[in-house]
């Protein structure tokens, strides 16, 4: 007889039907938790292979496209800084307090953008 069946007709549940409802119960839990590993490995195989052919092709487009010159930011400098929101007084500041808690000198750090989290 069912479980449920017993359960609702009132009647008291024997120790056997509680244990194999259980066992069902944590097989299905294991099954479930082997399927979703099984899962996870084939998209890791998958996301690495891609990430493999995506590295693979890299080389060969940059080899075919020729090389843009750029001009060399001044000494003391580390390229551009884009702002969102963020005033430039704001901005210095809190390059300053980076540089501060890392201890490194602000010529040393490079800061590629600076946005205020609202």
């Amino acid at each position: 007889m069912l479980l449920a069946n017993i359960v609702a007709s009132g009647e008291p549940v024997s120790i056997s039907d509680a244990a194999i409802t259980a066992v069902l119960g944590y097989v299905v839990v294991f099954v479930g938790l082997t399927m979703l590993m099984l899962v996870v490995m084939l998209m890791s195989k998958i996301m690495m292979s891609a990430a493999k052919k995506k590295t693979a092709e890299a080389p060969a487009a940059a080899a075919a496209a020729p090389a843009a010159p750029t001009a060399a930011p001044a000494p003391g400098t580390a390229g551009e800084l884009k702002l969102y929101d963020t005033p430039d007084r704001d901005a210095a500041m809190i390059m300053a307090i980076v540089a501060n808690k890392m201890g490194k000198p602000l010529n040393e750090l490079r800061f590629k953008s600076i946005k205020e989290v609202k």
